[in-house]
């Protein structure tokens, strides 16, 4: 089955090639790459036209002409994509393009539709960090989890697969961040066969480019409620 990776990029000129490269070398057969550029201003665009858009690095290459956020730059690529399965690749080096497989494991043996790469289940190892953004990924979860019936335990993770037809079919409507909760509700109402699965987490400081912050819990919350509630 082939996979279509679509990788949404803000201000990633440091990793972009590195993750690109990762990707490529993944170790799944048949691959689409799909780059959504949001908008960047420190030179990720110009890395793009240069040395990735037109070559095998790359089969598509979607610029946005303004910021708009992760959401719109993954329904931008969704939207293209060709494949069998589809998954969305932060373009920041968080996420190891080496596990693809046991992601879409479940849905290669027609047990899933969708699949949750956990960052805090299985013995995958992951970074130490935040302590305040673990905690509001619990609430987050839990809060998701009272109004969606299911017992994922990280509905917040950047890795998830879909079976195409199922992506497509939705709609996604929030910009940033909150294409997280609005996602997981979706495929719940859809009665979508949803697994999760351990997945190494190599997470980054704000130092270091990391972009979520705290009004992205609150709109989170929010989004719960809109898409379980009113939607």
């Amino acid at each position: 089955m082939k996979l279509s990776i679509v990788i949404p990029c803000y201000n990633e000129v440091a990793t972009l090639r590195q993750i690109v490269e990762a990707v490529r070398n993944a170790p799944y057969p048949d691959k689409e790459i799909i780059i959504v550029d949001d908008g960047s201003t420190d030179g990720t665009r110009e890395k793009l036209r240069q040395e990735i858009e037109g070559t095998a690095w790359a089969d598509k290459v979607i610029y946005h002409e303004r910021n708009q956020g992760k959401g719109a730059a993954l329904r931008s690529g969704f939207a293209v994509a060709t494949g069998d399965i589809v998954v969305a690749q932060d373009a920041d080096l968080e996420y190891d393009p080496n596990e693809y497989p046991q992601l879409v494991e479940p849905i290669l043996q027609n047990r899933a539709d969708v699949v949750f790469g956990s960052r805090f289940s299985g013995a995958n190892a992951h970074r130490v960090l935040y302590f305040w953004h673990r905690a509001g990924n619990g609430v987050l979860t839990l809060v998701s989890n009272v109004f969606t019936n299911l017992n994922l335990t990280d509905i917040e993770t950047g890795y998830k697969a879909f079976r195409r037809e199922v992506i497509q079919k939705i709609t996604i409507e929030e910009n940033r961040f909150g294409f997280e909760p609005e996602i997981t509700a979706k495929v719940s109402k859809l009665g979508c066969r949803i697994y999760e699965v351990g997945i190494s987490y190599y997470g980054r400081t704000y130092a270091e480019g990391k972009k979520i912050g705290w009004r992205d819990g609150f709109r989170a919350l929010y989004c719960i409620l809109k898409y379980n509630l009113f939607r």
